[in-house]
């Protein structure tokens, strides 16, 4: 907060702080004071000497002499009267023209101005004198408490301004340190604003001005604070441009505080999301998996994060290799791949396995038919729609990100699968997790692209292994929260006979689109080719080979 009292403005320059976000454009945001210390009034960037963006050093208060000479300032269309109520004093030059404002701030009871703004008229910076730290609001002496409207302004003369346009009746007052300090004044001053009915947040039309309003508004009570939305920057802009017409009508049209993300069911826009909802676009899941799109209304839906969980060893890549090829093959959908143990020399022998219907991974080496295969990869990358990320050990989260966006936004991709969850966090903490997911669910809604997320689950029941649920997700309950669609994968790896040992049982434990649950079919592992099709319970395959 800027306080530093008995010092004046020598220079402006470039605002570091504002420079950093694009703002500031043209160099002269920050004020440099005789004393060596700098500050912004547009962000409140600070520095003293060593010292950047902490408390100035305490100075003793000397006594605040104001000039007492009243006058209109013309160029804002303020009248003296309004100057004069407000104790705005003025210093004229030789020539009689105002060269400073001097803007009055008053003692907790109202009755001894212990600190002053000062205004350069000419170079437009301003410097201060005594205590502004313990002075309330500018103006805020004027009123009484209580009263059915106080209106809360970035600066003195958008005060007076406002005063100006409301014939001096209604009470107004303005921050002391504009946008960046408008926290910390609203809120040692909040007793003495929610006495009044009605709180009209007029701070200017800017970003600094618009984020400040969003800080501000939730500090008062319900129903109580009302934000104006201005067509020009700010109130002295309305009255110097002649627009009271148009300020009174926006002020009374003030909106009152509500969330941005709480909308009233009267809100078309409750309307719009009904009308949307199912119009997303389903991409299906391959027709070997059972029930699944007839359970979830045709498939996953864009936008929509679906997780996959199964136990070590169950065959969650395979499944996943399976998944990936047949999206391409029957559903010509775009599919970036982010397998995080699996190096790009044994995707592709298992997409090219699926492509020509052998399991290349248990054929020997000097029995493969390179030149056989080649044919088979050609005609697959033909679809051109499968993106992998070559990871080499990348364990950053946010460079992981970015190239999961560049999938997205970069080749259009429509689905994103990420193979394991727990090698792209590498911490089961449940914040690391959490966090990950919520980035996740960011990605989805701001792209539209389904992701499909495979998930490593807890130590099984050695007694029945498809005793599985959606609370053995590994790491952190927001897996299955977090997640629109959850698929369970379960299989019998130690089992006697052959097919119940390479059947997976698939189960859908949460749609959040239709509200189905239950088993939705069984998939069946071919050895010889590395597919997974579509298969029968074990207990019914029995019974059907000992009647044959």
């Amino acid at each position: 907060m800027y306080t530093q009292p008995n010092s004046r403005a020598v220079s402006k320059g470039p605002c570091p702080s504002c420079r950093k976000v694009g703002r500031d454009q043209r160099g002269d945001n920050l004020v440099t004071y005789d004393d060596g210390h700098t500050y912004c009034f547009s962000c409140g960037y600070y520095e003293n000497d060593t010292q950047v963006n902490k408390d100035p050093v305490v100075v003793p208060i000397r006594k605040v002499h104001m000039s007492e000479v009243f006058s209109a300032i013309k160029d804002r269309n303020i009248s003296e009267r309004i100057a004069s109520k407000f104790n705005v004093s003025v210093v004229k030059g030789k020539d009689g023209t105002i060269s400073k404002h001097e803007y009055p701030y008053y003692s907790k009871d109202g009755k001894h101005v212990i600190g002053k703004k000062v205004r350069q008229v000419c170079s437009k910076t301003f410097y201060s004198e005594g205590d502004l730290k313990s002075a309330t609001l500018f103006g805020q002496q004027l009123w009484r408490d209580g009263g059915k409207y106080v209106t809360v302004v970035e600066g003195e003369l958008d005060a007076l301004a406002v005063s100006e346009m409301f014939d001096g009746k209604w009470p107004v007052v303005s921050l002391k340190t504009g946008a960046a300090g408008a926290v910390k004044d609203i809120k040692e001053n909040l007793e003495w604003l929610e006495s009044f009915e009605n709180v009209i947040i007029c701070f200017d039309n800017d970003d600094p001005g618009n984020k400040a309003t969003q800080d501000v508004l939730p500090l008062f009570s319900h129903g109580k604070a009302k934000a104006v939305s201005l067509p020009l920057k700010d109130a002295c802009d309305m009255l110097k441009n002649g627009r009271v017409k148009d300020f009174v009508s926006a002020w009374w049209e003030a909106k009152p505080y509500r969330p941005v993300d709480v909308l009233s069911f009267s809100d078309e826009r409750v309307w719009d999301a009904f009308v949307k909802r199912g119009t997303e676009e389903i991409i299906p899941l391959p027709e070997a998996y059972g029930a699944l799109n007839a359970m979830m209304n045709g498939g996953i839906a864009a936008g929509e994060i679906t997780v996959i969980g199964a136990l070590t060893s169950v065959g969650k890549t395979t499944m996943v290799n399976n998944l990936l090829y047949d999206m391409v093959k029957q559903g010509s959908k775009k599919i970036g791949a982010v397998f995080l143990e699996a190096d790009v020399g044994e995707i592709a022998e298992k997409i090219i396995s699926l492509e020509c219907g052998e399991n290349i991974s248990v054929v020997p080496q000097e029995k493969r038919d390179n030149s056989l295969y080649r044919e088979y990869y050609d005609n697959f990358k033909a679809n051109d729609n499968v993106y992998l990320l070559e990871h080499l050990g990348m364990s950053d989260v946010d460079e992981l990100f970015s190239k999961m966006r560049w999938m997205v936004k970069g080749m259009d991709c429509d689905v994103l699968i990420i193979d394991p969850l727990h090698a792209a966090v590498r911490s089961d903490e449940n914040g690391t997790v959490d966090e990950f997911m919520d980035r996740c669910l960011k990605l989805a809604k701001e792209t539209g692209v389904a992701i499909i997320i495979i998930s490593h689950m807890r130590k099984p029941n050695v007694k029945d292994p498809h005793d599985v649920n959606e609370y053995d997700m590994k790491g952190s309950g927001s897996i299955n929260q977090i997640a629109f669609n959850t698929i369970l994968l379960s299989r019998d790896k130690m089992a006697d006979d052959d097919y119940t040992r390479n059947s997976t049982l698939v189960q859908l434990v949460k749609c959040r689109r239709t509200g189905r649950t239950g088993q939705a079919g069984w998939l069946y592992y071919e050895d010889f080719s590395g597919r997974m099709v579509a298969g029968s319970p074990p207990e019914l395959k029995a019974v059907e080979n000992e009647n044959f």
